[in-house]
């Protein structure tokens, strides 16, 4: 299998099982250098088995992998050296100064980073001296990636980066990631959150059951599947769903207790409701709208809703 220059990841029909299971079923998927590549699914969907034989970290039953040109089992040495890897359970001694733990990583491959410009760039010049178990969530994902990036890799794997984070340090971790392809590394994320895939990939697999049901930029997965716009409003009163029905572009209506939520494909959709409720002289409180999301297309995809 020759790997064409654009492709930094080539992964041609893989195949992992474990007893009663098959975790990864048939996948086949590139990886452009340069670009947020994002696996997105729930818990179980076989993200981390997949990333774990892109790694060289698992053996895979069938199917062909190439990474950076080299076989992630027989180049595994050469390839360790061009590649940072995050892993989804991962933890350091909680006497372990920060910059302890970088200098003796750094010290595991030939041409290491500067470690100490990187602490920089990954914020934690001030914990250099701090224990392990004194940083907060977000500090110790922080020194996670720093350690992934001391080699200075070509790839970089980053799974479940975010899980257990808050949103604040959620996002302030975003930002680290779009800096890190900013300095020319290539990124393969793997989460299970949808809404960080829509923000920071370039392209996004969404995998279930190990088997990929749809490939694209965020855009165009939207896009393709015709998700239906929101409106979403509240009435303490009986209204006229006919009247509602008669809005082009409405497509279906729900009623929960005061709150309806119209669902549309149109554009007009949201001046047109609301002219049908002021017609019907109907007073409504809380009107907002809500776009579709990548979650709007699993849904689709799926028939079910994201998995924790």
């Amino acid at each position: 299998m020759e790997m064409q220059n654009d492709f930094v990841v080539v992964v041609r029909n893989l195949v992992k099982q474990y007893p009663g299971i098959k975790a990864v079923d048939d996948l086949s998927f590139d990886i452009h250098q340069g670009e947020i590549f994002g696996m997105v699914g729930p818990n179980g969907a076989g993200k981390t088995t997949t990333i774990e034989c892109l790694e060289g970290l698992r053996l895979p039953d069938l199917g062909t992998i190439q990474v950076l040109g080299l076989d992630p089992l027989k180049d595994r040495y050469r390839l360790r050296e061009r590649i940072g890897v995050q892993f989804q359970s991962a933890n350091l001694p909680d006497r372990i100064k920060v910059w302890e733990a970088l200098d003796l990583f750094a010290s595991f491959y030939q041409h290491p980073a500067d470690w100490r410009l990187l602490l920089d760039q990954m914020g934690l010049g001030d914990k250099r001296d701090a224990y392990f178990s004194k940083l907060s969530g977000g500090q110790k994902q922080r020194v996670f990636i720093a350690l992934s990036l001391v080699n200075n890799p070509d790839l970089a794997f980053l799974d479940e980066l975010t899980t257990g984070l808050d949103p604040q340090a959620r996002r302030a971790m975003w930002d680290e990631i779009r800096s890190i392809r900013e300095r020319g590394t290539t990124v393969f994320l793997t989460t299970h959150f949808m809404e960080e895939a829509e923000r920071l990939c370039d392209r996004v697999a969404i995998i279930d059951h190990g088997k990929i049901v749809a490939l694209d930029t965020p855009p165009n997965l939207i896009d393709s599947l015709g998700v239906e716009n929101r409106v979403i409003f509240e009435v303490d009163e009986h209204i006229n769903e006919k009247s509602l029905h008669t809005v082009p572009g409405v497509v279906r209506i729900e009623r929960i207790g005061e709150r309806v939520v119209v669902y549309g494909q149109k554009d007009g959709l949201v001046s047109g409701v609301v002219n049908a409720l002021e017609i019907e002289g109907i007073h409504f409180e809380n009107l907002r709208t809500e776009q579709p999301t990548l979650e709007d297309v699993f849904l689709a995809l799926t028939g079910k809703e994201m998995r924790d």
